[in-house]
């Protein structure tokens, strides 16, 4: 252990403590007038990681000289960042949310329950599923900007938005794993261990569908009387947007998606979808630019925060038993990102299949801990705080909210 693997841990640590305590600073930017706008600063989730990672940069360059601070910053792979950015800003355009919402709409007038009821199970069941195909961070941000008015508003109960907010995350991230790309933790894995998409289908997919329409329809039981009194107060588009501009910010989010691991290509492709949007003004709602810049600068402030702590996680996967590994597993995620744990676990040499295994069940199950557990859940958490009390999303109640989803799909994964 050196000494900037010391410093780096200790950084680390400080911003989880910050990233438990965001709310505590929103509370006071309530209070404090006069310093309302640092504390809303410090209050923002979204901002913590890259901030202390801003810290470690700086503390780096004053311990070990300014050359190796910029090249351990540049050594850092800052790919999903920016794939988290650009697929977000394109999935939630005003033409891709309409043209779902008419699918899901149709869908939902042929079932048994009132529209507005089908519509928020969708959201929480098949919109998750649907990362397998999209990617979690696009499924993420359909199903939050599908659900926002609906729950996670003013007038419902603080602890029914925290039970469905649970129950997103954990579905989002273990939705996402019927197919071998769109999982961040497991795409950490799947080349190294050669998991291709049938494999996980038939492995992981099956138990991730019954605990996703397990825990989408338990909670949306309990939400029932609340979402039928929301149900009118849904904004209405007056000017409809056409099925070809519709139709082409689909292909724009197809081209981001195939090209996921290339950014030079995705973000040629964003230039031109941003040059679309200018050219078809009136049927544009305003692009969510600032959140997904937030949650951009979240998660790569993580990955170079994240990649001074494998020297104490490394050991720890590679020490355990397979049962106590996906027990661990689970508990890690919810402080270091499911992504950066299922690839330490890719580095060790002669993990058993049933150990792969139950790491990345463990990795998957606990995606919905926190907010740092499952790179989607920060664009949740940016798209979703202003419905919540003082515009915050506390640690602790997310916790609370996510840990029966996490007992569901923890249990479908051990049968």
């Amino acid at each position: 252990m050196t000494l900037m693997e010391t410093l780096g841990a200790v950084t680390f640590g400080l911003a989880l403590l910050h990233t438990f305590s965001a709310k505590f600073f929103e509370v006071l930017a309530h209070k404090n007038v006069t310093h309302a706008g640092l504390f809303h600063l410090l209050g923002e989730v979204e901002v913590v990681f890259g901030f202390w990672a801003f810290v470690l940069i700086v503390v780096m360059a004053l311990v070990a000289g300014g050359e190796a601070a910029v090249n351990y910053a540049e050594s850092r792979q800052y790919t999903e960042p920016l794939f988290v950015f650009v697929v977000m800003v394109v999935a939630a355009s005003r033409p891709v949310l309409e043209i779902v919402g008419r699918v899901l709409k149709g869908l939902a007038a042929w079932t048994p329950v009132p529209d507005a009821i089908a519509l928020v199970w969708f959201g929480l069941a098949v919109v998750p599923l649907l990362g397998s195909l999209i990617t979690e961070p696009a499924a993420m941000t359909l199903a939050a900007l599908m659900l926002a008015p609906r729950i996670f508003r003013q007038g419902m109960p603080e602890w029914l938005k925290y039970a469905a907010l649970g129950v997103l995350f954990v579905n989002v991230s273990i939705g996402g794993t019927l197919t071998s790309y769109a999982a961040p933790p497991v795409l950490m894995v799947a080349a190294a261990w050669q998991w291709d998409s049938a494999f996980m289908l038939a492995t992981f997919g099956w138990k991730a569908l019954a605990a996703v329409l397990f825990n989408a329809t338990v909670v949306t039981l309990v939400l029932r009387k609340h979402i039928a009194a929301a149900a009118s107060a849904e904004s209405v588009i007056v000017e409809p947007v056409p099925l070809i501009v519709s139709l082409i910010h689909l292909a724009f989010l197809a081209g981001v998606v195939l090209f996921a691991h290339h950014p030079v290509f995705f973000l040629g492709l964003f230039l031109f979808f941003m040059g679309y949007t200018q050219a078809y003004e009136r049927y544009q709602s305003p692009l969510i630019l600032k959140e997904g810049l937030l949650v951009g600068f979240f998660l790569a402030g993580l990955v170079v925060l994240g990649g001074m702590q494998q020297w104490w996680l490394q050991p720890i996967v590679s020490g355990l038993a397979p049962h106590t590994l996906f027990f661990a597993a689970i508990s890690l995620t919810a402080i270091t990102d499911n992504a950066a744990l299922t690839y330490l676990g890719s580095l060790i040499a002669g993990l058993s299949e049933q150990a792969k295994y139950l790491l990345v069940a463990g990795a998957v199950a606990g995606g919905g801990l926190t907010v740092i557990a499952n790179a989607p859940n920060p664009a949740g958490v940016a798209l979703l705080k202003r419905g919540f009390n003082d515009e915050s999303i506390g640690a602790l109640g997310l916790l609370l909210g996510a840990l029966p989803p996490t007992a569901v799909a923890a249990l479908m994964f051990l049968l």
